[in-house]
């Protein structure tokens, strides 16, 4: 073995002695074509000079495309929406300045789940242990300081200042990505893009990563448990949580729902994930704001199957869910609890779904239920086309765009309620951040979820005061092509936060928000803005941008009441000011 290494090393020599190989056998050559190998097509970057030649590596790549952003948050919210669609994402930034620029987005995407690859250019090798101090840092010279931020916000750090073991760092961390579907940080030296090496010679040989598996008795067990748990309830109901997308267990949970005759709910944060045209589909549980009658059904049940569920204080509507912890059944993506016990570990979520179908009874009592006192929504008040738009109109509207060939990004705030209320047709995306709930995401969610599904139409529901935290990147969907219809609903300010505690802070300098994206447009590519006030005009901005604009970036601004918000942030918003304001514990 060592000959066959040695002979390896001999063949690289050039004659000057200095270790030599083909031209693309590089480190930069590697990470692309790495990149394009595991599904990523589109790179999000911000060029700094720490990360200029592995840049030019990764333009030269012809399966990857460079889509440059406008600021690392950006660029960072970009692959999050990116990995959303296409199952991993993937951004390059300088160090330091750039690192911890993006790492708010990298922490959304961990808490979201989401495999994304974020790539640092790093200092020169020779300046490591040097006691050198470097531009782009705090002014020691410790470089350490990025890598240790990043350590609570990623699954694995790989820095790569040699390259002997570049190879394995770089593969162990895409890998380890792929398998904790968690984002990676990797920093590489800013001099080693370039440099051939005998590691980097073969193509990429694909990862067969392990798959894991469920301990067979133990799944057994908790299947049995679970099932004598469910067919001796009078009116069971299944509610379906963010986890089922880490789990890969949505079609398992739509198995389930099919052989058991339960209605089915979904959590706010796994809207999009379950079906909604299933013919047992009730809405969403969100306790006192969920969709009407979903919440009587669900807490009126004698039990409950919870599959992939985070309750936190936003979802639990400021912990005001009238769950009973001896009813429920909950499933997560390696573990399964009973009430308030038996617990079964190294269980895989689709595995146990799959197994339990075939052995519940099938009980349709608290479908029938729903079906006694399901009464229509009501239609929103009728009023004069020409008088001030409402925001409930709006949606109603926003509605009937829908279709398979759609997709909707909701930004935090009243956004995520009315939203919410959307009825999603088969096949169409729907995507937003509920636990991290960064204002601005959206923004770059739009962008990169558009880059990853061409063929569909994403319509964006942003507020004023979220689009301003993240604008600029409108420019990056223009060169894109891009040709989303971005709603952006302008009520003067922070209206989420106003629900939850008033101050004047929560007023915002209003912008002219259509003057602001056709200075960005600046007459080149295809963009398309209109400032509307009245249904009227909203319905006209609708038929040209769905018609005479369809292939055009949309742009519509919509100018509504500041106090005009959806009833269900008014709740949410008083349950959670009462859950923020409680009082500390007597010590």
């Amino acid at each position: 073995m060592d000959s066959t290494i040695g002979s390896q090393l001999e063949s690289c020599k050039p004659a000057n002695g200095i270790l030599g190989c083909p031209s693309d056998a590089t480190l930069g050559r590697h990470v692309a074509r790495r990149l394009v190998e595991i599904g990523v097509k589109d790179v999000f970057t911000v060029p700094g000079d720490f990360n200029l030649t592995l840049l030019d590596h990764l333009i030269a790549e012809p399966g990857l495309k460079n889509i440059g952003c406008c600021n690392e948050l950006n660029a960072g919210y970009a692959a999050d929406g990116y990995a959303r669609s296409r199952g991993v994402g993937a951004c390059v930034v300088t160090f330091t300045v750039g690192g911890l620029s993006i790492i708010n987005a990298i922490a959304g995407a961990y808490s979201e789940n989401l495999p994304v690859i974020c790539i640092v250019g790093g200092p020169n090798t020779n300046d490591y242990g040097t006691n050198r101090i470097l531009h782009h840092t705090i002014g020691l010279s410790d470089f350490s300081q990025e890598l240790r931020c990043f350590q609570t916000v990623t699954c694995y750090q790989a820095v790569v200042n040699h390259l002997e073991d570049a190879h394995e760092q770089i593969d162990t961390a895409i890998s380890t990505a792929l398998k904790e579907s968690r984002p990676v940080y990797i920093s590489i030296s800013c001099n080693l893009p370039g440099i051939p090496h005998p590691t980097f010679i073969r193509e990429p040989v694909p990862f067969s990563l392990t798959p894991r598996l469920s301990n067979k008795m133990g799944l057994e067990a908790a299947v049995d448990a679970t099932a004598a748990f469910l067919n001796k309830a009078v009116k069971p109901v299944i509610i379906g949580g963010p986890k089922l997308r880490v789990a890969k267990a949505c079609e398992a949970f739509v198995e389930l729902a099919n052989a058991c005759g339960f209605p089915i709910a979904v959590m706010p944060s796994a809207k999009g994930l379950v079906p909604e045209h299933h013919s047992r589909f009730i809405g969403t549980y969100w306790g006192a704001v969920s969709t009407t009658f979903c919440a009587e059904i669900v807490e009126s049940a004698d039990a409950y199957l919870f599959a992939g569920p985070i309750f936190n204080d936003y979802s639990s509507v400021g912990y005001s869910l009238l769950l009973k912890r001896e009813k429920a059944v909950v499933v997560q993506p390696n573990r399964v609890v009973i009430a308030n016990g038996p617990a079964f570990g190294c269980i895989l979520m689709k595995d146990f779904l799959q197994e339990l179908a075939k052995k519940l009874n099938h009980n349709a009592t608290a479908y029938e239920n729903y079906q006694r006192i399901f009464v229509p929504d009501g239609v929103p008040h009728k009023s004069d086309p020409k008088s001030p738009l409402r925001v409930n109109i709006m949606f109603q509207h926003i509605q009937k765009m829908l279709s398979g060939s759609t997709a909707v990004i909701a930004e935090t705030g009243d956004s995520w309620f009315n939203c919410q209320k959307l009825r999603l047709p088969e096949g169409c995306g729907y995507e937003f951040q509920m636990q991290y709930g960064s204002i601005g995401w959206s923004v770059g969610a739009t962008l990169g979820y558009a880059q990853s599904v061409p063929d569909k139409r994403v319509i964006a529901c942003i507020g004023d005061g979220s689009f301003q935290v993240t604008a600029q990147d409108i420019s990056t969907m223009m060169r894109c092509e891009q040709k989303s219809i971005i709603f952006l609903i302008n009520n003067g300010g922070y209206t989420i936060e106003v629900e939850i505690h008033d101050g004047p802070y929560n007023v915002i300098k209003n912008w002219n928000y259509t003057g602001l994206v056709d200075a960005i447009h600046n007459g080149e590519g295809n963009c398309w803005t209109k400032k509307v006030k009245s249904e009227e005009e909203l319905l006209e901005a609708i038929e040209i941008a769905t018609g005479e604009k369809k292939d055009f970036l949309c742009f519509i601004e919509v100018l509504v009441h500041k106090d005009d918000t959806s009833k269900e942030l008014l709740e949410w918003g008083s349950r959670v000011c009462a859950a923020n304001s409680r009082p500390p514990n007597p010590q």
